[in-house]
């Protein structure tokens, strides 16, 4: 016989309608009603405080904690005493001037992008200061070794895009704004490279086409000079000498910081992606060719050896690789009087016994002015230039002028076609003077070399000229016609390039600057 079911749960409803239930294991002796409820208070979701702070002025109001300060200091340097700054010096943990001073210091120096880091994108521009990650896994690993081997890591990077003083007839708001941005949004993206890294480490950072661009020597020459300090800060410590001894010897180590022996050169190197490589194809991929040779050419500069990220990073067998100027065409010759001042490639010139109208035809950077001092001046040429006179018709006067006081005349302009060089022509048969051409047939790419040697070294430079856009050169050689006689010319005399000048001058001219 089955077991009766178990009584079911009684319900009983209290005075004030409160449900209770009481079940099979409920003490028999329970009361049969429950006690009446409580009242329960709901606890505020707006406390006192938050309604006195929302009535309190800002002023009064306690301030945020403040994030923990960054390891990398910033600090902008200026390539001569009185011009704008154009380099970012960024140090972290100190950098370059808190490694234990072991010389000559070994430096390892590499490029930034395309070298140590590439864009997460994937795209060739990043998209802000947390686009990048490490152009390998193995990066970051190699450079703490090499900092673990007592090398002295640098970063040298070229950043044209970024402007650290706008020039304000261009400075819109909207373009002013932008630029503030670049720069922040660039010091971001290094604070999170370096801090990830977590080495010491000091990044240089070349804004202008000035003395500090690579291939150009300017951060090695900072670099340098920042290590000489270090190095003479610490001879000064080990000093037990006076004060004033200490401050001697602290400018000693000023003067050292120029000392090759600074640094480490035959193991030293640097490691990047300009380095003259043409396109290839890869794995089944085609390869872009490298975009310049800047820093192959920078290595060459200071003397230290070249190595492409595939090459150091990846082990990957050296790809061949050319350049648009070698200096290894142009190697110095140790002038005599003969070569120095009377001839050229084409033989010597020869001054003619009337007054004569001489024209040049060379694109800019191509010696004309050199040619003129050296060979026609001391020959008692007059020189017309459009870069000192400022226009062709005042040329035009001037050299006139000259013709009618019985003397000869030098036309150093570019007169790059045949419409130009018969203004000349025809001014010549109106003085019943001869005319006769010199036409200097240096390669473009020599020409640029110059431009930028004679822009950046003022003892080169004894007219005072800046650097020309690269425009003025793609412009002349546009135009460009080769001179003939049937133009008019009694002669037309041609002269190739060769560094005429003493060793002290071959020194700044025999660097790639380009």
């Amino acid at each position: 016989m089955p077991s009766p079911a178990a009584a079911p749960a009684k319900r009983k409803i209290a005075d004030r309608g409160s449900l209770v239930a009481t079940g099979a294991n409920s003490n028999a002796h329970d009361p049969a009603i429950s006690p009446p409820p409580t009242k329960r208070k709901t606890q505020a979701s707006v406390s006192k405080t938050v309604v006195a702070n929302f009535f309190t002025p800002a002023s009064q109001k306690p301030k945020p904690p403040k994030p923990p300060p960054s390891q990398v200091t910033w600090e902008e340097r200026a390539p001569a005493e009185g011009q704008p700054t154009s380099l970012l010096v960024a140090t972290f943990g100190g950098g370059a001037r808190r490694q234990p001073v072991i010389a000559p210091i070994k430096v390892a120096a590499f490029d930034l992008d395309s070298t140590l880091i590439t864009t997460a994108s994937g795209k060739k521009h990043a998209e802000g200061a947390g686009d990048w990650t490490w152009w390998d896994r193995r990066v970051p690993e190699r450079l703490r070794a090499l900092h673990d081997d007592g090398f002295q890591v640098i970063i040298f990077t070229n950043q044209g895009g970024l402007a650290l003083h706008p020039d304000p007839k261009k400075d819109a708001k909207k373009k002013k704004n932008d630029t503030q941005d670049r720069v922040a949004d660039f010091k971001k993206k290094c604070a999170l490279v370096l801090t990830d890294l977590g080495l010491p480490v000091t990044l240089f950072a070349a804004t202008g086409k000035d003395r500090f661009r690579k291939p150009r020597t300017g951060m090695w020459e900072e670099m340098v000079q920042d290590l000489g300090s270090r190095m003479a800060r610490h001879e000064s410590d080990k000093s037990a000498s006076a004060t004033e001894d200490k401050q001697d010897k602290v400018g000693a180590g000023a003067d050292q910081t120029q000392d090759a022996k600074t640094i480490d050169i035959d193991n030293s190197f640097f490691v990047g992606d300009a380095a003259g490589r043409p396109a290839t194809v890869r794995n089944g991929k085609s390869v872009p060719k490298d975009f310049s040779c800047s820093d192959r050419n920078l290595a060459a500069n200071v003397g230290v050896r070249f190595e492409t990220p595939e090459e150091y990073f990846l082990g990957e067998a050296p790809r061949p690789f050319t350049r648009t100027f070698d200096l290894d065409d142009h190697p110095f010759e140790d002038p005599s009087p003969t070569t120095a001042t009377t001839t050229t490639a084409a033989g010597p010139f020869v001054k003619g016994t009337a007054p004569e109208l001489v024209v040049f035809c060379g694109p800019p950077g191509a010696g004309k002015s050199t040619f003129f001092r050296t060979h026609l001046a001391p020959l008692g040429y007059e020189r017309v230039n459009q870069d000192t006179l400022k226009t062709k018709e005042k040329c035009l006067k001037a050299a006139a002028a000259h013709l009618q006081g019985g003397a000869s005349v030098v036309v150093d302009n570019t007169n790059p076609d045949p419409a130009t060089r018969a203004l000349w022509v025809d001014l010549a048969k109106k003085a019943g003077v001869a005319v006769r051409c010199v036409w200097f047939t240096t390669s473009p790419a020599t020409c640029e070399h110059n431009d930028a040697v004679r822009a950046l070294n003022k003892a080169l430079n004894p007219d005072n000229r800046e650097a020309l856009p690269r425009i003025a050169f793609n412009g002349f050689f546009s135009r460009f016609r080769e001179p003939k006689p049937a133009e008019g010319f009694a002669d037309i005399t041609q002269v190739a390039f060769a560094f005429r000048g003493t060793a002290a001058e071959y020194a700044m001219w025999g660097k790639y600057w380009l």
